[in-house]
């Protein structure tokens, strides 16, 4: 299966994807996980903490988007990202590895088969989305490198490419992105590498052709373009932990407890609704805890921003 040979009438139409899921939901068939085609493979297992929560209109998911190496406005990215060029494309995982290994895109989405999942995706700015994600867990592409003993924390870098990506060309972060994940948060069958959305190709905005997602985490933690997954022995330092490390921590979970310095985090406004409707509020761990708060036991949320 190879996203990138869809054809147009392969795939489902927003509209009967949506009706499609709430047929079934109806049904009793399914429940945040449905199958989008016949070229699709759908997980078992469902991950979306607020079933009732609405999916987020294609529209709105693929034009505000943050994506600061197209511009910081939320419109640049679908602006600015469109001949950005995306194939060929190769990601080397190394570092504290047994196996360093180099991966084109074709090779990765062959190897591991795309699923869908229902996530919320919740920003540090104070807004949130629901939204069907295509890919597989990370694990299983990072257990593809045999990490030895030594690895604590896995580092993700992005693509620099100045001539393509505009905002590269100014010094609003340290390029290239880099983020970070403790071992078993990047192990972890919630974290998934994503090839995809809406039962489509991972469009140019939201990180074409490979992008991390970490649902119980600020959306800034979900690395895009990624070229590099390396295994280190320290933390790595991250793009914004550089920028503002005051206001950005190496773990930024979702906390609805602790306020960012400007502002308070214990709401959210859902984009896609109505500029007047009332701000919803904000889950520990966006929802997730049930899976995730055991990685953090013995932990102070409040220091360990």
């Amino acid at each position: 299966m190879k996203l990138n040979k869809f054809k147009s009438s392969e795939i489902t139409p927003e509209k009967v994807y949506k009706n499609r899921r709430k047929f079934l939901k109806d049904m009793g068939i399914v429940t945040g996980t449905a199958l989008l085609s016949q070229n699709i493979m759908s997980s078992a297992l469902s991950y979306t903490p607020e079933t009732e929560r609405k999916i987020t209109d294609y529209k709105y998911a693929t034009t505000y988007n943050n994506y600061y190496e197209f511009g910081t406005g939320k419109s640049d990215p679908h602006k600015n990202s469109q001949d950005f060029i995306t194939k060929p494309w190769e990601i080397t995982i190394d570092g504290e590895v047994e196996k360093k290994i180099t991966l084109s895109v074709d090779e990765i989405i062959n190897m591991f088969p795309s699923e869908e999942r229902v996530y919320r995706f919740r920003c540090v700015e104070g807004w949130s989305m629901v939204i069907p994600w295509l890919g597989f867990p990370l694990n299983k592409l990072l257990n593809k490198a045999q990490p030895t003993s030594k690895a604590k924390y896995v580092k993700f870098t992005s693509v620099f490419d100045p001539e393509q990506m505009k905002g590269q060309r100014f010094p609003v972060l340290d390029w290239p992105y880099k983020e970070g994940l403790r071992i078993d948060e990047a192990m972890h069958p919630l974290t998934l590498m994503v090839t995809g959305l809406y039962g489509k190709e991972l469009p140019n905005q939201n990180g074409a052709p490979l992008r991390l997602i970490v649902p119980w985490k600020y959306g800034f933690k979900s690395a895009k373009a990624i070229v590099n997954i390396s295994f280190v022995e320290k933390m790595p330092t991250s793009s914004w932990m550089k920028a503002s490390p005051h206001e950005y921590g190496f773990y930024s979970n979702v906390n609805p407890n602790v306020a960012h310095p400007r502002w308070s985090q214990a709401t959210e406004r859902v984009i896609g609704e109505n500029v007047f409707a009332p701000r919803i509020q904000t889950l520990m761990f966006n929802g997730y805890g049930d899976e995730v708060a055991s990685l953090y036991d013995g932990m102070d949320l409040r220091k360990n921003y």
